[in-house]
């Protein structure tokens, strides 16, 4: 299983605007490079992306959550 971590450390959104629906959901099939979700740190966004092909296992974070540098917020298979 492969893991998808976060950058930096700051706020994990899963859609790009409150209105827009979430990048993926698990279960979505996603490539290399694929948007998973945004971090803002002091108003300024950061894309998370796949790192590798494959199939969204879970998403580990909530929407809205706080995370840190390098904490797993999905999972690959």
């Amino acid at each position: 299983m492969k893991e998808i971590a976060s950058p930096l450390p700051g706020v994990f959104y899963r859609r790009p605007d409150p209105e827009k629906p979430v990048y993926v959901e698990e279960g979505h099939e996603v490539k290399a490079g694929d948007t998973i979700g945004l971090i803002e740190v002091m108003k300024s966004f950061q894309e998370v992306k796949a790192e590798d092909d494959g199939v969204i296992k879970s998403i580990k974070v909530e929407d809205g959550a706080v995370v840190e540098a390098g904490q797993v917020v999905a999972e690959l298979e």
